[in-house]
């Protein structure tokens, strides 16, 4: 996996661009998506978790 998604921080225009010219626009919009994603799921886990604490 490329370096830029283990940083685990924000991305520069100029990673965004240079990962434009490397894989294409069609991957590189699939890589965005998967990332929003993953973020949404990873704030679900958490929320339920919090529930399930607060029903116990």
């Amino acid at each position: 996996m490329p370096s830029f998604f283990i940083q685990g921080k924000g991305w520069s225009i100029m990673d965004w661009l240079n990962m434009i010219s490397d894989v294409g626009f069609p991957i590189m919009v699939t890589f965005y998506l998967l990332y929003r994603i993953e973020t949404k799921v990873d704030q679900l886990m958490q929320s339920i978790k919090d529930l399930a604490l607060s029903v116990k």
